[in-house]
């Protein structure tokens, strides 16, 4: 008897095989012959590339784990002035990319900034530049990267938190220790994962970023990996480069996970989950956590909005000369596309998981989720050199007409790399979506007679709704705050706020970066608000 085709295992198997296919080229393009390019490069700015980039990671890392472990700690444990405020208001810094932060940054301490023109207002005419501390170089990237960035690890840290059991709080109190060292000894190492988690993610993002670290002339792996395909045209010299990147990051996954192999990050503790009580701060205490919150909030979001705001309403003939219905019409269409493309494909990849619960898939699947780690340049410069090839090496055999102007310089292009970027924030939220539908549910839909397709159409859709929907805005806000992928892959003349602001800013004209960064944090706020309110709401429930 032959075994029956399963059109989803087909499906699912494909989709996944898709995603990897990155990867894939990034490593075999390792062992390819190169220009000489590379040559110079490995005996000239390799070894700064890298050490640029460790030093980048490092002290971002330790100044966002300070203000996102600091924050979430506050607002979980206690209540002071605005805590419930400060909750999901220090969200919003995800709003302000780095590379606008940087802008920001510069806009308001370069010479004859802002802050001289606020000086020169209240005090009159002086040598102020003088004083005014300048944030250029590393110093400049670590802090635009660093208020950009601290809320992933405030977000989960948060989580962690507030699941905490009073029970624990208890602990420390009948060891005797006090509220700082409970904090050292207990609070902190239970949330231990998921502080590595955001830790992670913050790791991934500061690899990965450019638009940053090229605006302060800061050589990391990243814009060497720009530089070598822009400058250069060499794929493989780009594609090398681009090797080194992603084994920096894949040790970064191997030395957290030897570092915990034997770590306990829960305690048994009798008497089951006890709701925790917050603590109400009086004094100079709730003094110093209203200060410290307000400063994290005021400088991740408040000061960036403000510079931006500032500039476009000094300069208002930036304002008219944006075309901003074509700014906007351009992001939430490839925000949309490429979410209902996301989406699509993710259902169907994790329903062929669901009802074949094949090993090779997991696999499969569960390397495919790797894509978020990939810094955007790398996929972009990846999917460039494996369309060059399969064009070159199949479809030029086959007799045909060349396909890379169909995925060079188009929508197309750009919005399956998308794809492969964001994959698994989409794969992954529908499967903790999925891992909520009982497995009998499925049994009985086709007792009923419900094929497969109709289970999945009738009864799965409909029950994932609403984390489709959340799924949505997390990638939406994703796309419109993506710089490198957009800048490499988009199609002439095709320009978002994103690009906008890059290359005005690239130009020194910073006054016209700010019209487009204000616009784009003020859309990416409004994703985050709706995406932060559903997220309580569902809490609530």
């Amino acid at each position: 008897m032959t075994k029956k085709f399963n059109i989803w295992f087909v499906l699912s198997f494909t989709i996944s095989l898709f995603v990897c296919i990155p990867i894939i080229t990034v490593f075999s393009s390792f062992f390819q012959n190169t220009s000489n390019y590379y040559e110079v490069l490995k005996d000239t700015f390799l070894i700064e590339y890298i050490l640029n980039s460790l030093t980048l990671l490092i002290l971002v890392l330790i100044f966002t784990f300070i203000l996102g472990t600091g924050t979430a700690y506050l607002v979980s444990f206690f209540k002071f002035p605005l805590s419930n405020f400060f909750k999901w208001a220090l969200i919003l810094s995800f709003a302000v990319p780095p590379y606008i932060y940087a802008y920001s940054l510069t806009a308001f301490f370069d010479n004859y900034g802002t802050a001289f023109t606020i000086l020169t207002n209240l005090l009159g005419e002086g040598e102020y530049n003088k004083i005014i501390p300048k944030f250029n170089g590393m110093f400049g990237a670590v802090l635009s990267m660093t208020f950009s960035l601290f809320a992933y690890v405030f977000i989960l840290s948060r989580a962690s938190f507030l699941y905490q059991s009073q029970n624990l709080i208890d602990l420390g109190k009948n060891l005797g220790f006090s509220r700082f060292k409970s904090f050292f000894k207990i609070i902190l190492p239970a949330a231990r994962p998921a502080i590595v988690a955001g830790l992670s993610l913050v790791a991934m993002e500061t690899l990965a970023e450019f638009g940053a670290v090229d605006f302060f002339s800061i050589n990391t792996l990243t814009t060497g990996i720009y530089n070598s395909w822009i400058a250069f045209d060499d794929l493989a010299f780009a594609n090398r480069i681009a090797s080194f990147l992603l084994l920096f990051i894949f040790s970064l996954f191997i030395i957290e996970n030897l570092s915990r192999k034997k770590a306990k990050y829960h305690f048994n503790i009798k008497g089951g989950f006890k709701q925790k009580e917050k603590i109400k701060l009086k004094g100079t205490k709730s003094f110093f956590a209203f200060v410290f919150c307000f400063f994290v909030f005021f400088m991740s979001f408040i000061f960036p909005l403000s510079q931006m705001l500032y500039w476009t309403i000094k300069f208002p003939e930036n304002l008219f000369d944006l075309q901003i219905v074509t700014l906007s019409l351009n992001t939430l269409y490839l925000a949309l596309l490429s979410s209902i493309v996301l989406i699509s494909f993710s259902l169907i990849s994790n329903y062929g998981n669901r009802v074949t619960n094949n090993k090779t898939l997991n696999i499969l699947s569960t390397m495919s989720i790797s894509g978020y780690a990939i810094p955007g340049v790398i996929l972009a410069v990846a999917f460039i050199t494996f369309i060059a090839w399969f064009d070159n090496t199949i479809i030029k055999s086959l007799g045909f007409l060349s396909i890379k102007k169909i995925f060079f310089g188009s929508i197309l292009g750009l919005v399956l790399v998308y794809f492969i970027r964001f994959y698994s924030l989409a794969f992954n939220g529908i499967k903790s979506g999925y891992e909520k539908i009982n497995i009998a549910v499925d049994e009985s839909a086709y007792m009923l007679g419900y094929s497969k397709r109709k289970t999945f159409l009738k009864i799965h859709v409909p029950f994932l709704r609403n984390s489709l929907l959340l799924i949505v805005i997390l990638i939406s806000l994703e796309i419109i705050r993506e710089l490198p992928i957009t800048l490499i892959l988009r199609p002439f003349n095709f320009e978002t706020f994103a690009t906008t602001a890059y290359v005005s800013a690239s130009e020194d004209l910073l006054e016209a970066a700010a019209v487009p960064s204000l616009f784009l944090i003020l859309i990416a706020s409004i994703f985050i608000i709706i995406a932060s309110k559903y997220i309580l709401r569902e809490h609530n429930e």
